[in-house]
């Protein structure tokens, strides 16, 4: 089946690439391909804390419950060539954005970048909390946040009529 709908490379980024953006990914991924969107889905971290570690284990966790599996991701460094490579670059806080334009340097490209949760609330720039240091219901929360932030791109890009 041939998508009538564009061929789109997302990036979602956040600290570590161990608990946010993993799930991002895989949720965006997930909703694309039930879509039939042709979507390139990536994630990636602002540090090199745990570059080639597997998510966390409660994003794991948190995701296979609603029937996403993101074990096989490894996380990676973003890094000033991805503003080539995709569409569109989501930061999940503001201060992965702030990191984001630090490290891009002349590569930043406003246009392309945005907050994710900016997707549900326009203008609001809000954050989604990062989990790493509390208990399970973080990540359900997160997960939460994430997924709706999701389903309104794929509603987004199913409406558009050009």
């Amino acid at each position: 089946m041939v998508s009538i709908f564009a061929a789109m490379k997302i990036l979602m980024v956040c600290l570590g690439n161990i608990c946010r953006s993993p799930l991002a990914e895989g949720i965006l991924k997930h909703k694309a391909k039930q879509a039939g969107l042709d979507w390139t889905v990536d994630s990636a971290g602002t540090n090199g804390y745990h570059v080639g570690e597997a998510p966390h284990r409660l994003s794991q966790k948190v995701a296979m419950a609603n029937g996403i599996d993101i074990c096989a991701q490894r996380a990676r460094n973003f890094v000033p060539a991805d503003f080539d490579r995709y569409d569109k670059i989501y930061a999940m806080a503001d201060d992965v954005l702030d990191d984001i334009k630090r490290i891009a340097g002349k590569k930043y490209d406003a246009a392309k970048v945005d907050l994710l949760m900016n997707e549900l609330y326009p203008g609001k720039h809000l954050s989604v909390p990062d989990p790493w240091y509390g208990p399970e219901p973080g990540y359900h929360e997160v997960y939460d946040m994430i997924e709706a932030a999701c389903s309104r791109l794929i509603q987004k890009e199913m409406t558009k009529t050009d």
